[in-house]
């Protein structure tokens, strides 16, 4: 995607939907790179960020409180704002791309409290995985996704859409994963319905190498309002 491009997503001009998109493969493989450029983060504060428990490893065969199949699609349109009342997140969401060494372009650090919507994804709401990605922290404190390893299943992601919409989604699943070993086609890779993943910085730290895993959130669409 162009400069250009992206600079219409992040303006207030709605664009027009994508007419194609990378393969899954290929944008697994990118994210995982690029999500090492989300450990910015200090990582040395005296408690860290919560961690996600077993139990709340993705349940495929979870009952959300609306069946999934009952809740339309969404039609494409930029996601302006992600709220998980949970764990007191409200935060802007700006578009982040690739940049030209072909990894993803996390939200300026410097901002704590901004998200990212990946543009090669399909936008929240739509038929297939949306995938935003925040920091955990950054060298001040807590950064936008801080908390996000203490949510549970049910909890719900909020995701506001520039045509006035709110595509509500219901968490089935939090996990975190070694960057080493990242499962991109299970995290990223369609379901048939619309998801969401919520990704930031997880594990152990070090110095030397920062976070050496991602906490994933997996969310499926319950509501639209």
């Amino acid at each position: 995607m162009s400069a250009s491009e992206l600079s219409r997503i992040a303006g207030q001009e709605e664009p027009e939907p994508q007419k194609k998109r990378a393969p899954w493969g290929v944008i697994a493989l990118v994210l995982l790179t690029g999500l090492a450029l989300i450990r910015n983060g200090s990582g040395e504060f005296d408690v860290g960020p919560p961690q996600p428990a077993t139990a709340v490893a993705p349940d495929s065969t979870r009952t959300p409180s609306a069946s999934p199949g009952t809740t339309q699609p969404l039609p494409y349109s930029v996601p302006d704002r992600i709220r998980i009342p949970t764990i007191q997140v409200d935060a802007p969401v700006t578009a982040v791309g690739l940049d030209q060494d072909g990894w993803i372009a996390a939200p300026p650090p410097e901002n704590p409290n901004l998200a990212g919507w990946f543009t090669g994804a399909v936008t929240p709401g739509e038929k297939g995985t949306a995938v935003v990605v925040g920091h955990v922290d950054n060298k001040m404190g807590p950064a936008v996704f801080y908390g996000l390893g203490a949510l549970k299943k049910g909890n719900r992601v909020e995701i506001h859409r520039q045509d006035g919409k709110t595509a509500v989604f219901e968490i089935y699943g939090i996990e975190v994963f070694e960057k080493s070993s990242f499962p991109g086609d299970r995290v990223y890779g369609s379901k048939g319905t619309p998801e969401l993943r919520v990704i930031t910085c997880g594990g152990g730290y070090s110095k030397q190498t920062g976070y050496d895993g991602n906490v994933v959130v997996f969310a499926r669409l319950v509501e639209s309002r």
